[in-house]
């Protein structure tokens, strides 16, 4: 037969007849109210603003701004603000000093609703700021339960009047009555823990709300059976009426040193959740209809919560909204399928509960962030936009102006002709970032270690020092005292082997920037009978990844495509697939090409800039003495002049360029006269 199982408020009004004699007492809680009425307010409610029409929205940062203000102290729990008490007094005999009142007052971040744990006083945002306002005035909150005193009489009727199953004179009746609501394997042990009743009169089981403050009767939860052809629904009623039903089922038994829990969308999933892997299980009071944030506040002391709330598709999507709701980073959640039904119904077929727990699937994930996560960083970075835009280049401040500086966690390529100095350029780029403080690890497989220190140290010089041999171990002493470490791989490599190196050299030296000249020395003899596009794709995602993971500057050297001499290099030009550019957040291209005027020389062009998307370039002055490149001061007049005659060029072309010309007729000059 298949279950149906339906919610509160569904059935309204169905079984109060049969209640309590048939009678019920004038004013009865169940009867339609107010939308959206507080209940078991403990202040006067003519100096609070109505409860009809829609109800102001808050911020998280109104709501501090004004905790601060006032002078209430407060501290962050996961989805709520938690406060001392408005609604309890302080012992009047005890001293000043050693008065530290509870923070029994939780504040929803999201949408500024109270709950007081110790009084269990509720209400909205402005209902807390009319109680601050009293507090101030002197006027001492009043205690009026008479909302919910009708509605307690009548859950105390019907308790008072069900039996628990195993009292049951008949024990055929007994085992019928759960062969009905399919718990025939839930113990009497378990019922009697919950608190789980049965009324005859209603043929309905009974699960009851008790205060966690006091232990005190405040409202119930009724079942029963419905057969509608070959369908089981079950039909849920609560008192009081559906919208005042806050009721966790199982509180009671959550102790304070509990910090794990699973959510339940059911009373019977929560009692087979608990009998069968003993772990603390409480039941939503609506299913996976919502999750009411007056009981936020009593989920707070949990560190990790599993929730499973069905085993349908709608349930499935309510647990991750509940999520959200909870804080991602300690939830998680169980995936319904057929192997991961509802908990009581895998309790019936015989599956192992304790299992299926341990297989949820984490409701975040860390790669996935929230806002609220990030606010403060997002704040940082507006404050220091210098310092967010990285490290200043010394020796290049056209490249400044340009990239605005070097960042952790990015991946830039860099490519040029060969033999136009990449090696070169790239030291001194590195070099640059070193002398600042930059941890540098540099990787070069092309050349050998001792021939690009020489490098780097002629460049740090500023000299050639075979000139001057008795200045080498001055140079040489402070050379040592930079944060560079080297490689000591040559020749072709394996990305593992490299990653692993990489990883080493981040945790013992803090490394936050490593030069790797260059990928093709890592596709080796291994991949020569495999695609090599696709091999150079999967190096440049690890190399993606790497930086993200350990936030670390990577600068990859990559040949660029055989092409024409006469042409100049571009993005598409990097060898390879489009990955490396699409994957790169910089892309650098050392061109050696003549400008567009002037004489030929090498110039930087910044193909790619994911920081803010500036793009340019710069010419280069080598010095062959010292191996270094400095940007030229006429760099800003030729490269307006290259715009200038690109923007010329490209004004000529319909009027026919080259092309046209030739193809001009003879006695025509390939341009047109007006009439």
């Amino acid at each position: 037969m298949a279950v149906v199982p339906l919610r509160p408020g569904r059935a309204a009004g169905r079984l109060l007849p049969l209640l309590c004699g048939g009678v019920r007492s004038k004013g009865a809680s169940l009867s339609p109210g107010v939308p959206g009425r507080l209940t078991q307010r403990r202040y006067k409610k003519d100096v609070l603003p109505s409860p009809e029409g829609p109800v102001p929205t808050v911020s998280i940062t109104e709501i501090r701004q004004y905790l601060r203000a006032q002078g209430i102290p407060f501290h962050d729990g996961y989805s709520c603000l938690h406060t001392p008490s408005l609604f309890t007094d302080a012992r009047e005999d005890q001293p000043p000093a050693a008065t530290n009142p509870p923070y029994t007052l939780f504040i929803d971040k999201t949408t500024g609703s109270f709950l007081c744990t110790a009084t269990l006083a509720e209400g909205t945002w402005q209902d807390f700021q009319a109680n601050v306002e009293l507090q101030h005035r002197g006027i001492p909150p009043a205690s009026s339960e008479e909302d919910t005193r009708q509605a307690r009489e009548d859950a105390r009727c019907i308790w008072d009047r069900a039996l628990p199953l195993w009292e049951l004179l008949d024990e055929d009746e007994t085992n019928n009555t759960k062969t009905m609501f399919g718990i025939s394997l839930v113990t009497d042990a378990t019922l009697k823990r919950f608190g789980v009743r049965y009324l005859r009169t209603a043929k309905s089981l009974v699960f009851p709300w008790f205060s966690p403050r006091d232990a005190t009767l405040k409202g119930l939860k009724l079942m029963r059976v419905e057969k509608k052809g070959d369908a089981i629904a079950y039909v849920e009623e609560t008192l009081p009426r559906f919208d005042s039903y806050h009721n966790l089922f199982g509180l009671p038994l959550i102790g304070r040193r509990d910090t794990e829990l699973v959510l339940t969308g059911w009373e019977l999933d929560a009692l087979a959740l608990h009998q069968a892997t003993g772990v603390a299980s409480l039941a939503l009071p609506r299913g996976s209809t919502c999750l009411p944030p007056a009981l936020l506040p009593y989920l707070e002391q949990f560190k990790r919560i599993t929730l499973w709330l069905g085993e349908d598709l709608r349930s499935w999507e309510a647990a991750k909204l509940f999520a959200r709701k909870l804080s991602l980073k300690r939830c998680s959640l169980v995936r319904p399928g057929d192997l991961q039904p509802r908990p009581l119904e895998a309790l019936n077929q015989g599956l192992n509960l304790t299992k299926i727990l341990r297989a949820a699937l984490p409701a975040s994930h860390k790669s996935i962030v929230s806002f609220r996560q990030l606010r403060e960083e997002v704040f940082g970075e507006l404050v220091n936009t210098e310092q967010v835009a990285g490290i200043k280049w010394a020796r290049f401040p056209e490249l400044n102006k340009l990239l605005k500086g070097h960042r952790r966690g990015e991946l830039t390529i860099f490519t040029g002709p060969t033999g136009s100095g990449k090696t070169t350029f790239i030291s001194e780029y590195a070099l640059d970032l070193c002398m600042q403080g930059v941890c540098t690890l540099w990787g070069s497989f092309e050349i050998n270690n001792v021939r690009l220190a020489k490098i780097m140290l002629t460049q740090f010089a500023a000299q050639r020092l075979e000139d001057q041999l008795e200045l080498y171990d001055e140079w040489a002493d402070r050379f040592e005292d930079l944060p560079l470490y080297f490689m000591t791989f040559h020749g072709q490599q394996n990305i593992k082997t490299v990653i692993d190196t990489m990883q080493h050299a981040v945790y013992m030296y803090d490394i936050t920037h490593v030069v790797v000249d260059n990928l093709q020395f890592m596709m080796g003899h291994e991949h020569l009978s495999v695609d090599r596009i696709a091999v150079q794709d999967y190096i440049v995602g690890a190399f993606r990844k790497f930086a993200t993971d350990n936030t670390c500057h990577i600068t990859l050297v990559i040949h660029p495509r055989k092409e024409d001499d006469e042409k100049e290099l571009q993005t598409a030009s990097i060898f390879g697939s489009a990955k490396a550019s699409q994957e790169a957040d910089n892309v650098l291209i050392l061109q050696d090409r003549k400008l567009m005027t002037g004489p030929g020389k090498r110039y930087l062009q910044v193909a790619k800039n994911r920081f803010d998307g500036d793009v340019g370039v710069f010419p280069l002055e080598f010095s062959k003495a010292s191996l270094t490149f400095s940007s030229s001061g006429k760099s800003k007049v030729r490269l307006k002049k290259m715009k200038e005659e690109k923007a010329l060029l490209a004004k000529k072309a319909p009027e026919g360029g080259l092309g046209a010309a030739k193809k001009a007729p003879e006695g025509d000059s390939g341009t047109s006269k007006k009439p």
